[in-house]
């Protein structure tokens, strides 16, 4: 940091240059644009802060991010509950919900399996998604199409099998309005490997 920045100035640089994807010139942005607040604005924002820390937790039974013991998705009794989709993290469970097509319930990992970052299956939410199979038909694994994302897929599904349950992996391919000759090799082989008929 340089110094010709404040302290007051310098400090909050640093916090939110620890923000993911927020670097030094961003969080400079960020830190003046904050104080262009009005004290009350500041306030404001602080308290948004605290409040998500505070009142944010992971729902008991799926892990999703909810404000109370359970999240809405699992609370819902039109959701279809002999389907489970395995997400990584909360952000998925939205993104996955924006669609409005899945119907049924989800299940947080909260990571992937990742033995260089010293993340083994024991770190994930894992026991507690074999602990609610009960009724369920089909567990749908959609990691991230990631080394980690595919082990993680990979490992779960090993579980799986011996359980008689239907395991599935999303599809993952070539992006609408992408063209084929700039895919890589994996994303070209998820394309062919999930094709479907027409």
């Amino acid at each position: 940091m340089a110094e010709e920045y404040l302290p007051a100035l310098e400090a909050l640089v640093l916090h939110f240059k620890r923000l993911p994807g927020i670097g030094p010139k961003s969080a400079l942005r960020m830190a003046f644009a904050l104080l262009d607040f009005t004290n009350e604005e500041a306030q404001d924002f602080a308290s948004a802060i605290i409040n998500a820390k505070e009142n944010i937790v992971p729902c008991e039974i799926c892990g999703h991010i909810c404000e109370g013991a359970r999240c809405d998705i699992c609370g819902d009794d039109r959701r279809d509950r002999s389907v489970i989709c395995v997400v990584e993290d909360s952000r998925a469970v939205m993104a996955l919900e924006k669609v409005r097509e899945y119907k049924g319930l989800y299940h947080v990992l909260g990571g992937t399996i990742s033995p260089m970052d010293g993340i083994g299956p024991d770190e994930l939410n894992i026991k507690t998604l074999l602990a609610r199979l009960d009724g369920v038909d089909e567990v749908i694994i959609a990691t991230n199409p990631t080394i980690e994302g595919e082990t993680t897929a990979m490992y779960i599904s090993k579980l799986l099998k011996p359980l008689g349950i239907k395991t599935t992996r999303l599809a993952y391919g070539v992006p609408v309005g992408g063209d084929l000759e700039y895919s890589d090799e994996v994303t070209l082989f998820r394309a062919i490997e999930g094709r479907r008929d027409i």
